[in-house]
């Protein structure tokens, strides 16, 4: 979690030059558990097919597909970490952002006046892991951002949003 730190060029351009970048945070490497497992669990079944299907050319044809089968997992898994590494949760003294994508970029914001009840939420896996799912909404308008999943430190990060949101007396005069 940055606090004040220079975004990355990927998310700096999205900035208006009259705000100050708050709270960045990637979000959760959760999210890549279950290309992890897919990738995983491809592994194993292909081993498992190379000794069930071990000679003849028959055989050898079908290793081929299930091994080509299993290196597209792989493929798939390593965009997903490169989709990861790319993707961030921005909260400026204006706005929240959510920017996502490696080829295809999303840049989903509300502003921060909009916002009229925040949420979190976690479930066991994300209690045990240190994530949680951010639930925002505005005044009955559908906003770009709604959600976002995956997200690290969710209690410190609320607490953070909800003083941004509802500034103390002390923190208005200044």
């Amino acid at each position: 979690m940055t606090h004040g730190d220079s975004a990355p060029s990927s998310v700096n351009r999205y900035l208006l030059p009259h705000e100050q970048q708050v709270i960045m945070v990637r979000r959760h490497p959760a999210i890549l558990l279950r290309p992890v497992g897919e990738v995983l669990g491809g592994l194993i079944i292909a081993a498992l097919l190379s000794r069930f299907f071990g000679g003849g050319e028959a055989g050898g044809t079908a290793l081929v597909v299930v091994w080509w089968l299993w290196l597209l997992l792989l493929i798939r898994f390593v965009w997903k970490v490169a989709e990861w590494s790319v993707d961030y949760f921005v909260v400026t003294s204006k706005r929240m952002l959510l920017t996502t994508g490696l080829i295809t970029r999303k840049v989903a914001m509300m502003p921060l006046g909009k916002v009229t009840d925040m949420s979190f939420q976690r479930s066991l896996l994300g209690r045990m892991l240190g994530y949680g799912e951010f639930i925002l909404e505005s005044a009955g308008q559908d906003q770009a951002l709604s959600t976002v999943e995956y997200i690290p430190y969710p209690e410190t990060l609320y607490l953070e949003v909800c003083q941004m949101l509802f500034p103390s007396k002390d923190d208005s005069d200044d």
